[in-house]
């Protein structure tokens, strides 16, 4: 007990030392995630707004199954997927990605978009099936039927980019196949506490650990703000 007392005295004080090796590690976890969480926006709303809204996108049959099957998808066999791609053998393996912050976003976007893909594509079959009809015989074009919709569903839509936050900010097994976790280079705050949990260094792995927490925290907070806003509006 009291080891593990003197473990959360030395990650406080780290915290508030503002130590340089715990903050590299943070704001690399900040910008690898938050690239891959931008993509995966970018191209995972406007996606699951055309699956939520029409039948007749092509291949929407295979699309959805396979989206289902990627919000469940293991990260270390996408890690191993991505890694195997990105290798010297790989069909990529010239990109010179594998074991950077490259590489790593491409495995965490890979987790992210069926997660933004699937929540948005709910919220937006869960509106009023008329609506559409309403808008387009008020003279909306496809677009503006679609951007209604997504402000309509906003609070989904925010769900779905907190839930894709969520996910690809706490895994381990993608970014540490992809990575390599080098100091300096890869390591992020899941990797960093399985290392130095692994060295003994308990003090540095809970400073870690309350960061990841804390970011998490601010996410769903902030989610919850819009949320709330959206209802009073």
């Amino acid at each position: 007990m009291r080891g593990l007392l003197d473990a959360f005295t030395d990650a406080l004080a780290l915290l508030l030392a503002g130590d340089e090796a715990l903050w590299q590690v943070v704001w690399l976890t900040l910008r690898v995630t938050g690239a891959a969480l931008f993509i995966a926006t970018l191209i995972g709303i406007p996606l699951g707004a055309a699956l939520g809204l029409s039948r007749k996108v092509p291949l929407r049959g295979l699309l959805i199954p396979i989206i289902y099957t990627g919000m469940g998808l293991p990260p270390v066999v996408v890690g191993l997927f991505v890694y195997l791609f990105l290798s010297r053998e790989g069909p990529l393996g010239d990109l010179g990605w594998l074991f950077s912050p490259t590489g790593m976003i491409v495995a965490q976007t890979i987790l992210a978009l069926p997660l933004v893909v699937g929540l948005t594509m709910a919220a937006v079959e869960g509106t009023d099936p008329a609506l559409p009809t309403q808008l387009e015989a008020l003279g909306a074009t496809r677009r503006q039927v679609a951007v209604t919709t997504l402000l309509e569903v906003r609070g989904g839509v925010s769900a779905a980019i907190v839930a894709a936050f969520g996910a690809i900010i706490s895994e381990v097994g993608a970014v540490m196949l992809v990575g390599g976790n080098i100091a300096g280079e890869t390591r992020v705050l899941t990797t960093a506490i399985v290392l130095e949990t692994r060295k003994g260094n308990f003090a540095l792995a809970l400073a870690l650990g309350v960061v990841l927490m804390l970011l998490a925290f601010a996410a769903n907070f902030t989610f919850y703000r819009l949320e709330g806003r959206g209802r009073s509006a």
